[in-house]
């Protein structure tokens, strides 16, 4: 950590396997100062990876609303990797967040450590959150197809003077209204859905990037996508699916030298 900079304190919604990760990964390159394995960049100007820190935290299981965000982060049903464990202490609770359309209808037919368990608790007021603990960005890890969800912390964001980084494909920051609201409050809003660092997504990219390099006309592509975590469970409701297709097939029309016909590219 950078002791002459301030940390860039950060708040983040949804407490899942990508938070998990987030944060096990600040925790890493915070003890290991040097490294630069997994990373495309480990200094954005004068900030360091380890000078990010959580100040807020906001999640609507049963097994992560109460407790430590450190401790939270490797609760059911998160099961991605576990890199540095225990983390050190945050300081930081897990609150009550909104639910509204965070859980999909088919997740009790599951599992418990499957699936979401709704705590009993009433949401807190995310705004006033956000103000009292001095976060300057919200970091947007809602289920895929929680676009009320993903709109409400954006709303607390531009109530509490608070950057929006939205890393799920709920449309908010390439929707026109919402991007002028945060343009009339000066407020950074980045995202809407994020890459993971080596998936389906990019490997199709490149993949489609290289045809193109040699000369070849692609004519026809398609993407599958499975895996093993509550997210995918998410998406078996084909409901909710609707923007996350939309997000991964334009990202792959984006590099293409001609657009594919709609019927030619899934």
């Amino acid at each position: 950590m950078n002791t002459n900079m301030p940390t860039i304190a950060i708040a983040i919604a949804g407490i899942g396997n990508c938070a998990s990760s987030l944060l096990q990964g600040i925790a890493w390159y915070a003890v290991h100062p040097d490294a630069t394995v997994g990373l495309m960049h480990r200094k954005i100007g004068r900030y360091d990876v380890a000078d990010i820190r959580v100040v807020a935290a906001f999640d609507i299981d049963a097994r992560k609303v109460g407790r430590p965000v450190e401790q939270a982060i490797f609760s059911a049903p998160n099961n991605t990797k576990t890199l540095l464990r225990p983390l050190p202490p945050t300081g930081v609770t897990v609150q009550m967040g909104p639910i509204l359309d965070g859980i999909a209808e088919h997740m009790p037919d599951f599992p418990l450590d499957q699936r979401f368990e709704p705590a009993d608790a009433p949401p807190v007021d995310v705004a006033k959150v956000l103000r009292e603990s001095g976060a300057k960005i919200l970091v947007n890890y809602m289920p895929v197809g929680a676009q009320k969800a993903s709109e409400h912390y954006a709303k607390a964001c531009l109530d509490a003077g608070v950057a929006f980084v939205n890393c799920v494909p709920c449309f908010v920051v390439s929707d026109g209204a919402w991007a002028k609201r945060f343009a009339n409050k000066r407020l950074p809003c980045v995202g809407d859905d994020i890459k993971a660092q080596v998936g389906a997504t990019i490997t199709h990219r490149t993949l489609a990037r290289l045809f193109d390099d040699r000369g070849m006309e692609i004519t026809g592509t398609y993407q599958l996508n499975t895996g093993g975590n509550t997210d995918f469970l998410n998406m078996t409701n084909k409901d909710r699916l609707a923007s996350k297709k939309k997000s991964k097939t334009e990202a792959v029309q984006s590099v293409a030298s001609s657009r594919l016909e709609d019927d030619n590219i899934h």
